[in-house]
């Protein structure tokens, strides 16, 4: 902000976190500046009042600055009767209760009619403020608005309706308002249009570094070496000397044990790791629960150095690979645990680069049944076909694939780190605007 002057005279606001605000400016509650409009849901029981034309808001909603439409809609039956009223298109939108207020404090402008629901407020701008400018000073004091959140049931963030109303916002002339409302529209179109630029930036650094797992699992490092058809859909055509079979000729499938907590002796516990536990790439074992394995099924349900870990449900087919702790650790039935039945044979670095590559072709979505949770039965794991390189190979490929995707890891960093300094930048703009820390009167 340092290419920003300041406003040459200034006052004190007499609101201790405002602190000074411009010699010309007002400050006034929110509530006298602005009315209120609260929502509904109507009955889901009443099918004619849903899936029509009308948006209905809610929080899930509430992800970009202007909404002209939402996931849901009503009927016009549903506004007739009653069930549910419109807000007008300009209404500022905020969320006033929910988990999302926990992490951020959404703000919209809608941009045509539309219902809310409960967890939303409609707020109309008095002739005092313009409505844009409402939103911004909104977003603007995102972290002072909360601050007056309380617990609601069942551990749901709310604000203090009382609290929040009260708060105080700093009011420009008019004309002012104008002139810092078309200056931000310059800036934030900007600074968006860059987060955008990285965004789609990243998006080609992971198709990259995909498409180097992929080549580098199903057709390895030889560009002359000679190929053959693999019997397989999703490897295609594969160097001639790799081997395709089932995955059960490789590698040993054991799901872990079903935790029984009515069972707990207490007198063989050992900290287990559970399907979240399990991230591409990485296992947490911070603050793992423990179950009962006793002596005789320690070798059968706990992990060893190399051992490579797959959910079985869930995000199925999701993998890491354990990294040698020295004490025991268990695993639960909701993880497959992958060891190689020869030791000079396999490496589980190259097979989770294949597993990844399997994940992102789909293979695995054929044992998604309808049920809520996706599942992949060990039966079924066991018999899918992936290709083996002989195992220097299998070293030579997993090595360059991780060269190679450390330094695309080390852009892809960067690109997330500076589009995070983006939205930061963005964020301070808007706040300094509209409490009156730089003048924009005459900004360029």
């Amino acid at each position: 902000m340092s290419h920003y002057k300041p406003y040459p005279v200034y006052k004190d606001s007499g609101v201790e976190w405002l602190g000074q605000v411009p010699g010309h400016w007002a400050v006034s509650p929110l509530k006298y500046v602005v009315t209120f409009r609260s929502g509904g849901t109507p009955s889901k029981d009443k099918q004619e009042f849903w899936d029509g034309d009308i948006p209905w808001a809610s929080a899930k909603d509430l992800k970009k600055e202007q909404l002209e439409d939402t996931q849901d809609h009503l009927t016009e039956l549903a506004v007739t009767s009653g069930a549910a009223s419109l807000v007008p298109a300009g209404s500022v939108l905020v969320v006033v209760r929910g988990m999302i207020l926990a992490r951020i404090f959404p703000v919209a402008e809608a941009m045509v009619p539309m219902a809310i629901n409960q967890d939303l407020k409609a707020l109309h701008a008095s002739s005092k403020l313009d409505g844009r400018f409402l939103a911004h000073l909104l977003r603007g004091l995102a972290d002072e608005s909360l601050c007056r959140l309380e617990e609601a049931g069942h551990g749901t963030k709310a604000l203090r309706m009382e609290a929040w109303t009260s708060m105080q916002l700093t009011i420009p002339p008019s004309e002012e308002q104008c002139a810092i409302l078309s200056h931000l529209d310059r800036e934030t179109v900007r600074i968006d249009a860059l987060v955008e630029k990285k965004a789609r930036f990243i998006e080609l650094l992971r198709e990259k570094r995909q498409a180097l797992i992929t080549h580098a699992v199903t057709k390895g490092l030889d560009p002359n070496v000679k190929m053959k058809d693999s019997g397989v859909e999703w490897l295609g055509e594969v160097p001639e000397h790799w081997a395709v079979c089932k995955l059960s000729f490789r590698y040993s499938v054991e799901l872990g044990k079903m935790l029984d907590e009515k069972k707990l002796t207490k007198t063989s516990l050992v900290p287990y790791l559970r399907n979240q536990d399990v991230q591409w790439g990485a296992i947490n074992i911070q603050n793992l629960p423990e179950m009962d394995i006793h002596p005789a099924e320690i070798e059968r349900y706990t992990v060893m150095d190399g051992d490579l870990m797959v959910c079985e449900g869930g995000d199925v087919g999701r993998a890491a690979i354990w990294r040698g702790e020295s004490s025991v650790f268990g695993y639960q039935k909701a993880l497959h645990r992958l060891r190689p039945r020869l030791q000079n044979t396999d490496t589980a670095e190259f097979f989770f680069f294949s597993l990844l590559t399997a994940k992102k072709r789909g293979v695995f979505e054929e044992s998604d049944s309808k049920a809520t949770i996706a599942h992949l039965p060990a039966e079924k794991f066991r018999q899918y076909r992936f290709a083996f390189p002989p195992k220097r190979e299998q070293r030579e490929i997993a090595d360059h694939v991780r060269i190679e995707s450390d330094s695309l890891d080390v852009l892809l960093t960067k690109t997330a780190r500076s589009i995070a300094l983006l939205k930061e930048r963005r964020s301070a703009l808007i706040t300094a605007a509209v409490t009156g820390q730089i003048d924009l009167r005459e900004a360029t």
